[in-house]
């Protein structure tokens, strides 16, 4: 899943005299919001809703190669986990995207301690 986006990310900001790609994470709420951001070739905010569907692509096959199901098995991933992807972008400007887990369920217990 990391792979994908951050390949994305790479692959998508690869032309730029100056790439960027900025990886976080914040708590909101109950959740853990992960994201990767770029300032790559971005993507027409009217199609984010086809980007984490397969074999879907928003940009020529000739200027990035892809099969477009990387984002697809992102969301996968996600969606097993109990939480949501998005993205947000704008065309030549970049591109975010962000997936959330439930922050309860990545915190682990301790063991409790044996005497």
């Amino acid at each position: 899943m990391w792979w994908n986006l951050l390949a994305n990310a790479a692959k998508f900001s690869a032309q730029r005299a100056q790439p960027r790609i900025v990886v976080a994470c914040e708590l909101r709420d109950a959740d853990l919001v992960f994201s990767v951001c770029d300032n790559g070739a971005g993507f027409d905010p009217q199609y984010a809703g086809r980007l984490f569907t397969a074999f879907q692509r928003l940009h020529d096959a000739r200027e990035f190669e892809g099969t477009g199901i990387g984002l697809a098995l992102v969301r996968c991933v996600v969606d097993r986990h109990g939480g949501r992807v998005w993205a947000e972008g704008r065309p030549d400007e970049g591109a975010c995207f962000y997936f959330s887990l439930p922050a309860g369920r990545l915190v682990a217990t301790p063991p409790a301690p044996t005497t």
